[in-house]
């Protein structure tokens, strides 16, 4: 009996002995230790496969950190893309125009200045008045482009052997000076004005030619004088050039 009772004994803690090491293993990952909840790092979707950040199905925002959006842009300043134009943006060109000229905003000339061989000379009619004596010289675009004139010719008489006579015109003062626009075919004048030598006494001349040379020019054009005779010396000898204006001067 005794034999019985230490057989029993062993049996039952051999059976516990069991359990125990059976309650181990279920807690462990096979290796003798706890294992730690997992994690997924460096994503925003969660574990398991579903690529949404709610796990509803639908694909979740991402970002890349770039702009997805492109533009152009033209010359004139104007732009164009897939992405919105930015609210208040906004072109523009001006334009403005006067007599006689035409500017932009651009920045750019419409028209360079006419030179001595693209223009034609001549003297109008005398208009007198009040003891004076007045002339336009008109200068007339012969060439085919549209060319400009500012500001006051460069005049002389002369005679037949190409002496001058008397002295240089003086300039007006006080008058605006403006750039004269001309197409081919149009004309801007100067007035040369002097007093009558028979009223102020001075010393007189017969020129055979004016000699007119265009602003900012070297070059200039001789024009036949048919209007008799002009003060070059003494009293009141001095004959005076005004600046250029759009027209004949008719």
């Amino acid at each position: 009996m005794a034999n019985s009772s230490q057989s029993l004994r062993r049996a039952a803690l051999l059976v516990s002995a069991v359990a125990v090491l059976g309650l181990t293993t279920a807690c462990g990952d096979g290796s003798g230790t706890v294992s730690s909840p997992q994690t997924e790092s460096g994503t925003a979707a969660p574990a398991g496969g579903d690529t949404t950040a709610d796990g509803s199905g639908t694909p979740a925002a991402t970002s890349s950190g770039t702009n997805a959006g492109t533009g152009t842009g033209t010359g004139t300043g104007t732009g164009t893309g897939s992405n919105p134009t930015a609210p208040g943006s906004s072109t523009s060109t001006s334009t403005s125009s006067g007599s006689g000229g035409t500017s932009t905003n651009s920045g750019t000339a419409s028209s360079s200045r006419c030179h001595t061989s693209e223009l034609n000379a001549k003297v109008g009619g005398n208009d007198p008045g009040a003891g004076q004596e007045n002339f336009p010289i008109v200068l007339t675009n012969a060439s085919g482009r549209t060319c400009t004139v500012r500001g006051y010719p460069g005049a002389a008489f002369a005679s037949a052997s190409g002496q001058q006579l008397g002295p240089d015109p003086q300039r007006e003062t006080g008058a605006t000076v403006t750039t004269i626009t001309l197409k081919p075919g149009q004309s801007a004048w100067a007035g040369l004005s002097f007093s009558n030598p028979e009223i102020s006494g001075a010393k007189t001349a017969t020129p055979a030619t004016l000699v007119v040379t265009p602003p900012d020019e070297k070059d200039p054009l001789k024009v036949k004088w048919t209007n008799g005779t002009v003060p070059v010396s003494g009293n009141a000898s001095s004959v005076r050039l005004s600046v250029f204006s759009a027209g004949t001067g008719a």
